[in-house]
């Protein structure tokens, strides 16, 4: 495996390869001629346009097979920008871009220094020399997002300043690259499975609880019902396959981010009623059909291929904003803020630079599928803290995951002593909270504290 340097570049084997960047980040890819230019608006793959001849975008890898690529292309760009387009690459984990072949083996990797205020990273490029292709590391930011990107590679954008409608991209502008709004819920399954679950849950939902119904969403609809066929083809009931894909990896690259999230994983029933008349039979179970803040649901069922035994996922979901996540955040230091009150301690205050070192830390255990005060490369919470410029003489962090909402999560810290006593450290004077959904367990939440 070669490790790529800013520059440098490494010949490539033929066939297919894989290029992934894991994190919350969006992945793209711009298909060029020897000019370095676009042919039209087909050469850039992104998530509303994830193929082109050649090329595949799935989550957070591209697939490229670059002898099908378009007649006369002759250079793939790797393009990251932040999945919140808000959010500077600089406040985000460390993006490691990665080159496999057609077996899974990595070829080459590259790690590109930090950036600060870019909002969009070009990578690498697979290019075109001689009778084969090769891979060289980029690592150059854009601090004007996909537009300035756009215009290096030949699409013409409106200037920043031009007003557009509601809904409608800027003048000028390729629909295709408009920058997304707030996504609906993709279109639905229309069989008559899905259906019929959802009629039966949002009946049971204005029943029990007066709870709005909530919506199909074919993504988390695709997640469920790849994930129900997995269990159904292993014959057991589980949140994670034998490989290790869970079903909060399939729910990501199916492109479906949440805020929050909750899971029915089932086996028995055998119609949609008797799988929503057994989930209403126990409190723990029955939770989502009362949450007011789930409004997006998925639901897959498959058949044992050789036992004939029913399997059921079914997956309620908020979507991710960013106004979303600040709520959840405050939830915490509210809850935890109770805890010191009830002890008779100082409220700790909310600090942007702790929260920006919570964040990262939720969000890399995320993109890179760890859990741990440690980090791969060895940092800890207090290392963590100063990169993001906290300068508190003091740091402590608490770490979970697998809880489903801030009530859940502060639970389980207070009845652990380790955790608790950072709860209630009368030394401790702020704190910033970090929140991220996906990998293994779901949800990973992050706690650091500071002492002024």
């Amino acid at each position: 495996m070669g490790e790529l340097v800013p520059g440098g570049n490494q010949a490539l084997p033929d066939g297919a390869l894989t290029i992934r960047v894991p994190g919350p980040f969006d992945l793209s890819a711009l298909i060029t001629d020897e000019d370095g230019k676009v042919a039209g608006d087909g050469d850039f793959v992104f998530f509303n346009q994830p193929t082109a001849p050649g090329a595949r975008l799935d989550g957070d890898s591209v697939t490229l097979r670059p002898r099908a690529l378009r007649p006369g292309a002759a250079r793939v760009t790797l393009v990251i920008s932040p999945a919140d387009p808000g959010t500077p690459l600089g406040r985000l984990p460390a993006p490691v871009l990665s080159v496999l072949d057609e077996r899974g083996a990595t070829l080459a990797r590259f790690a590109p220094p930090r950036p600060s205020r870019e909002t969009v990273l070009l990578l690498a490029e697979i290019y075109r020399r001689g009778g084969g292709w090769k891979v060289r590391a980029i690592g150059q930011g854009y601090a004007d997002g996909l537009a300035g990107v756009a215009r290096d590679f030949g699409v013409d954008v409106a200037d920043d300043g031009a007003a557009a409608a509601p809904g409608a991209p800027a003048p000028g502008m390729s629909p295709t690259l408009a920058p997304p709004a707030p996504a609906p819920p993709a279109p639905a399954p229309v069989d008559g499975a899905s259906r019929q679950a959802l009629d039966v849950v949002n009946a049971a939902r204005r029943a029990r609880a007066g709870a709005a119904p909530v919506a199909l969403d074919g993504r988390l609809t695709a997640a469920a019902e790849a994930h129900a066929r997995a269990m159904a083809a292993h014959g057991a009931l589980a949140l994670e396959d034998p490989d290790g894909t869970s079903l909060f990896h399939r729910i990501a690259a199916h492109g479906y981010r949440p805020l929050t999230i909750a899971e029915h994983i089932v086996s028995g029933p055998r119609t949609p009623r008797e799988f929503v008349d057994y989930c209403l039979e126990d409190a723990e179970r029955r939770g989502p059909f009362h949450d007011p803040a789930l409004v997006h649901l998925g639901i897959g069922r498959a058949d044992g291929p050789t036992t004939g035994d029913v399997y059921w996922t079914a997956v309620w979901a908020r979507p991710f904003t960013p106004d979303g996540l600040l709520r959840l955040a405050s939830e915490v230091i509210a809850l935890t803020n109770a805890e010191r009150a009830a002890a008779r301690l100082a409220p700790l205050a909310p600090d942007p630079r702790l929260t920006a070192a919570a964040q990262a830390h939720s969000d890399d255990m995320v993109a890179r599928d760890f859990y741990s005060h440690t980090g791969p490369e060895g940092h800890q919470p207090w290392d963590r803290a100063r990169a993001a410029g906290a300068t508190h003489r003091g740091i402590g962090e608490n770490i979970a995951c697998g809880q489903r909402s801030p009530e859940e999560v502060m639970r389980g810290w207070m009845n652990s002593p380790g955790h608790r006593a950072n709860i209630l450290k009368p030394d401790f004077t702020h704190i910033g909270v970090g929140h991220a959904t996906g990998s293994r367990a779901g949800t990973y939440w992050t706690q650091v504290f500071g002492a002024a």
